[in-house]
């Protein structure tokens, strides 16, 4: 899951700021005890390495979680700042295909664009379902790294249920503060982990001002320098991300289409 880099002086800067201090404090726990979830309990989220069999029938591709509602036809635009001058444009929509996942489970597919000068940097196509709680599931991904125009890299590519690798929670139905959870786990190459820090933040972007949003703080074990700061509002998504450790950088939402179309959960998990 390609991660949203930033900087700001807007007003979730100052609350980020404070609970930077506090959240050295508060290490996400690593889990990994080989336990299994069913995906239908927010207060048993996933964490490290624990592997998880989920059933295929409690998951819908009717995304409509608060804090990441994925209608088809929904199109996030993002401006992406790495601190140093560069500049990047990302483009997140919501299509109306669907795959089947290794595990069994039917996942959205989320098409994933980021450009530089009108040339793509990375192409990638995610997958997301939501189980009957209101969790919204990460799958896999499918990435390219492109350079002068040709695909250099595919490196990062998982799936849950393909070599080891466990699904993960993206947003979860009831995020409380001190709740942490794995996003991703694909041993060596996708570990991203997460707690949510608070659920009544305010955060300005170019494309709006949103009050009791989610702020996340993400890091990995595979690289230790490396911390940022997510904020979801709510009924619309990811509107900022902030690297406070490891890099400098930041992304902002400069636009946003709701999609119009929302599909029947008749027919979940066939």
């Amino acid at each position: 899951m390609r991660s949203f880099p930033i900087e700001s002086r807007s007003v979730a800067t100052v609350a980020i700021c404070f609970v930077a201090l506090l959240a050295v404090f508060l290490p996400i726990g690593c889990g990994g005890n080989g336990s299994e979830n069913s995906g239908n309990a927010s207060d048993a989220l996933p964490r490290g390495a624990e592997p998880v069999k989920l059933r295929p029938a409690d998951f819908s591709v009717d995304i409509d979680n608060r804090y990441w509602p994925m209608r088809p036809g929904s199109r996030w635009v993002y401006r992406e700042a790495d601190g140093e001058g560069g500049v990047q444009r990302v483009v997140v929509a919501v299509t109306g295909r669907t795959k089947r996942i290794a595990n069994g489970v039917k996942a959205r597919v989320v098409r994933d664009v980021v450009s530089s000068d009108g040339q793509p940097v990375e192409v990638t196509s995610d997958w997301y379902a939501q189980d009957g709680v209101g969790n919204l599931w990460y799958m896999g991904e499918s990435t390219a790294e492109y350079e002068k125009g040709k695909v250099a890299t595919t490196a990062g590519s998982w799936e849950a249920g393909v070599d080891g690798a466990q699904p993960g929670i993206v947003v979860p139905a009831n995020p409380t503060p001190g709740l942490s959870y794995r996003q991703e786990y694909y041993a060596g190459q996708a570990e991203d982990r997460a707690k949510v820090l608070s659920v009544e933040e305010q955060v300005e972007v170019p494309f709006g001002h949103f009050s009791n949003a989610m702020l996340t703080k993400d890091l990995t074990p595979l690289e230790l320098r490396l911390l940022e700061y997510k904020l979801y509002a709510p009924g619309v998504g990811p509107v900022l991300t902030l690297d406070v450790s490891g890099a400098s950088g930041r992304e902002e939402l400069v636009s946003f289409t709701r999609g119009l179309v929302a599909e029947s959960r008749a027919g979940v998990g066939s």
